[in-house]
């Protein structure tokens, strides 16, 4: 109660407490929001800041008077109070804030082991999308038109009070397109990594729940040690928003094919690619250009990984070309189902061969009765479209037990094997 009285005294609090855990008023940093980060990343998870900058705030300033804009700024912020209260998960929201009178900063934890770029993205275009069609409700001569960047906070070499002013920095910089050195290093950096191809893979072996046995692995992408584009949130969310993404993509891809080409391994591989990327008209044909490339390398040991809570409305070749790789015989993985942020339509639409369950189904779910009973209906989900069923994100033997119980067919999580460099995994 201390606690919440002490945040208080900092000003208007833009979400509700029930919602909120921190709110620091302008940006400036106070502890609490410095716990927040902090315990975020001592569970596991990252943070990310998003800028959502008016693009026009002058050319709306010209058009109405000085109490008029006023007005319209705090309709804007209860807009996206009400609009991350419906899209986003409240136990995920660190701070909502206005900065400056001219923009909106969220703070949001995410899963560092979930390939979630896509998800922001989608995120993002939920928010405005509802604040734009509610503003244009309230406001007939007048529209917003929106400046959105993104950026992680890092978790190495500054204090958490330095990261989270750099990270809002940065995303202030992505959002408004700034030529500013520390985005231009970061630009300069990822041109590099996609020319010199300087990414790593780590593997990961997916587990038959049965047996016991090393069924299948996933290839995780890392990008250079020791840099600031190791992180691979750090490294797809530069790529996504430098539009280097498809190229780094094909380039994992290209890496996935020569591992296994010198490992010789012939067991299945997993692989994450993001639907704008396995939508993109040239996707099939390059991809059989890397087949010819590295013979021998049969596309029924290839699963792609889609990541279920990205979306893949108005992505026209998205679905043909799910079809077309299905018929080289690729097979086809939805990612972390159950997350709850796209509708089990996504698994109708494309009918996968395997279906991989969310982290968020499974922690706990030894302890959990209504988890359990979720997993039981993904199962049902699953023997309906003929998909196999993988269990992710296992950390220990309690939420082993409970896939052993309800047959499960595959397993994945640091219980069984924590992520490594894939030729040393073979070598074992």
């Amino acid at each position: 109660m201390k606690k919440i009285k002490n945040v208080m005294k900092w000003g208007k609090i833009i979400l509700p407490l029930s919602s909120i855990r921190y709110y620091p008023p302008q940006f400036i940093l106070r502890s609490p929001l410095e716990e927040g980060v902090t315990d975020a990343f001592e569970s596991g998870y990252e943070v990310c800041v998003i800028v959502f900058k008016i693009g026009n705030c002058n050319g709306l300033m010209e058009e109405i008077t000085i109490k008029e804009h006023a007005k319209l700024m705090k309709n804007m912020k209860r807009l996206f109070q009400t609009a991350v209260e419906k899209e986003v998960n409240p136990m995920e929201v660190l701070t909502l804030h206005d900065y400056f009178g001219e923009g909106i900063s969220l703070l949001l934890k995410v899963d560092h082991d979930r390939h979630s770029i896509s998800n922001i993205d989608v995120i993002i275009k939920k928010i405005t999308s509802d604040v734009e069609q509610k503003f244009s409700k309230l406001y007939s001569s007048v529209y917003p038109v929106f400046e959105v960047g993104y950026m992680f906070i890092e978790k190495n070499n500054y204090s958490i009070e330095a990261s989270i002013v750099r990270a809002h920095r940065q995303a202030i910089a992505m959002a408004e397109k700034r030529q500013q050195s520390e985005i231009n290093e970061m630009i300069l950096a990822i041109n590099k990594i996609v020319t010199q191809k300087a990414i790593t893979l780590l593997a990961q072996p997916i587990i038959d729940v049965a047996t016991n046995e090393i069924r299948a692995w996933e290839l995780l992408t890392r990008g250079p040690k020791g840099t600031e584009l190791e992180s691979p949130l750090q490294l797809f969310t530069v790529a996504r928003q430098s539009g280097r993404l498809y190229e780094l993509e094909m380039i994992v891809l290209e890496k996935v094919l020569q591992q296994i080409k010198a490992s010789r391994c012939r067991q299945d591989i997993f692989v994450n690619c993001t639907p704008l990327t396995l939508g993109n008209i040239k996707f099939t044909s390059d991809i059989k250009k890397l087949l010819q490339k590295y013979r021998g390398i049969s596309p029924k040991q290839i699963t792609f990984e889609v990541t279920e809570r990205d979306s893949i409305e108005g992505l026209k070749n998205f679905v043909f070309n799910i079809n077309v790789l299905k018929l080289m015989g690729f097979k086809i993985a939805v990612d972390d189902t159950g997350a709850g942020y796209a509708s089990l339509n996504t698994i109708s639409e494309i009918m996968p061969d395997i279906i991989k369950i969310d982290r968020s189904v499974i922690e706990n779910i030894d302890k959990n009765s209504v988890k359990e009973s979720m997993l039981k209906g993904l199962l049902l989900v699953a023997k309906e479209a003929g998909s196999l069923v993988v269990a992710e994100g296992i950390e220990n033997q309690e939420e082993a037990s409970v896939l052993t119980r309800n047959k499960v067919d595959l397993a994945q999580g640091n219980f069984y094997a924590r992520p490594a460099r894939f030729f040393n995994e073979i070598a074992t």
